[in-house]
C-alpha cells in the first residue's frame, strides 16, 4: 500500500473515527475499498437520510413503469380514503414533485417523531401533518414527511416498497436481499439508530417501509446506487431508470440558503453543477462527481455532529483517487 493510502487511512482513524467504510469507483471501476473501526464489507449500515435519495430513485421507476403519471400528480390521488380535514385547502394542491423539493408545508416546526411512531400507520401520521398554513414551495427540510412516498409507492403499485425496491433496483444491481425490519416503540428506534450491527429496511406496524431514513447497506451497495447515476440509469447494458428522472433528481429544484437540492439529493457544488450527493446523518453519504467519472460511498455509525463528509470528499478523496483509472 501506497504512503499517501496509508496516510489517508491513519487520518480517517483519528479524525473520523466512526466511519465504517469507504468505496471509491472511477469510469465504472472500483479503485478503493477500506473498512474501519471492525467492520468489513459484509456489514451493514444505517444509512439514515441516505434512505431518502434511494426513494426519490424508486418514484422514477415507478413513474417509467406508468404505476405514477408525474410528480405534478397530486398526492392526495393516491389516497382516495383519506379525510382531509374542515377547513384545510392547502393539502389539496400538494403535489410529489413537493415532497421531493422540501417544498410541501407541515403542521410542525421540527419532525415529531414521537407522535408518529406512537401511531399504527406511520403514512396516515404524516399526512395528518401535511398542510397547515405555512406557503406551498418553501423549502422545508422533514423526513417524517418523506414517509408519504412509501405509501404513494405501495399504492400505486400494489407491492410493499421493499418487495418493489428488491426487483426493479436492488436485484438488477446485485445488492444482496433485505429483510424488513420491525420498530415497535422508542427504544427498539433508538437502537435502531445507534447500534453497532443493524439490518434490513423498518417497517411501520402496518409492514410499510419508512422512506425517510432505516435502510441498512453496504459501502458496496451504496457505491453501486451512485454508479447507477452516474451511468445515467444504466448498468450492465440494461436501463433500469432514465436518464431524465437522474437529469432532473440531480439539477437545483429548491434552495435551502445556499444550498441546492434536487429530487432529494443535494447539489453539493454549485460552481461547475457537476456533483451531487445522498446525505444522511452521522456521516453517510453517495456522492457523484460527474466531470471526473468518481463515485464515493462513505457509511458511517451514528454521531451527533460527525464531521463533514463532503469537505472530506472533497479536500482528500477525491485528489488521491482522481488519477487512479
Amino acid at each position: 500500500m501506497n504512503k499517501s493510502i496509508t496516510d489517508f487511512e491513519s487520518l480517517i482513524k483519528r479524525d473520523y473515527g466512526n466511519i465504517a467504510g469507504i468505496v471509491v469507483r472511477q469510469g465504472g471501476e472500483k479503485v478503493y475499498e477500506g473498512y474501519f473501526d471492525g467492520y468489513t464489507a459484509e456489514d451493514t449500515i444505517h444509512t439514515a437520510s441516505v434512505t431518502k435519495s434511494i426513494v426519490s430513485a424508486l418514484i422514477g421507476i415507478a413513474i417509467d413503469k406508468g404505476y405514477i403519471e408525474s410528480v405534478d400528480q397530486k398526492v392526495l390521488d393516491f389516497f382516495p380514503d383519506y379525510k382531509v380535514k374542515r377547513g384545510e385547502k392547502t393539502i389539496r394542491n400538494i403535489t410529489i414533485k413537493n415532497i421531493l423539493t422540501m417544498t410541501a408545508p407541515y403542521k410542525y416546526k421540527s419532525d415529531p417523531y414521537t407522535k408518529v411512531y406512537k401511531s399504527n400507520d406511520w403514512t396516515k401520521a404524516a399526512l395528518d401533518f401535511l398542510g397547515g398554513k405555512s406557503g406551498l414551495g418553501e423549502f422545508k427540510y422533514t423526513t417524517i414527511g418523506i414517509q408519504i412516498l412509501s405509501g404513494i409507492l405501495t399504492n400505486a403499485t400494489g407491492q410493499p416498497v421493499l418487495d418493489f425496491a428488491t426487483e426493479n433496483l436492488f436485484e438488477p444491481l446485485g445488492i444482496n436481499a433485505l429483510d424488513n425490519a420491525s420498530v415497535h416503540c422508542k427504544e427498539e428506534y433508538f437502537a435502531f439508530l445507534k447500534d453497532r450491527y443493524v439490518s434490513g429496511w423498518v417497517v411501520d406496524p402496518k409492514g410499510t417501509n419508512t422512506a425517510g431514513w432505516g435502510l441498512a447497506l453496504t459501502p458496496r451497495d451504496m457505491a453501486k446506487i451512485g454508479q447507477l447515476y452516474l451511468n445515467g440509469g444504466s448498468w450492465n447494458g440494461q436501463q433500469f431508470l432514465s436518464s431524465k428522472w437522474i437529469e432532473e433528481s440531480t439539477k437545483e429544484n429548491s434552495r435551502w440558503g445556499e444550498l441546492s437540492y434536487g429530487y432529494l439529493w443535494w447539489m453539493v457544488d454549485n460552481k461547475e453543477h457537476s456533483c451531487y450527493a445522498a446525505l444522511g446523518d452521522g456521516g453517510n453519504a453517495i456522492f457523484v462527481n460527474t466531470k471526473k467519472k468518481m463515485v464515493i460511498s462513505v457509511a458511517s455509525r451514528f454521531m451527533p455532529r460527525a464531521q463533514n463528509r463532503i469537505e472530506l470528499i472533497k479536500k482528500y478523496i477525491v485528489p488521491l483517487f482522481e488519477d487512479h483509472a
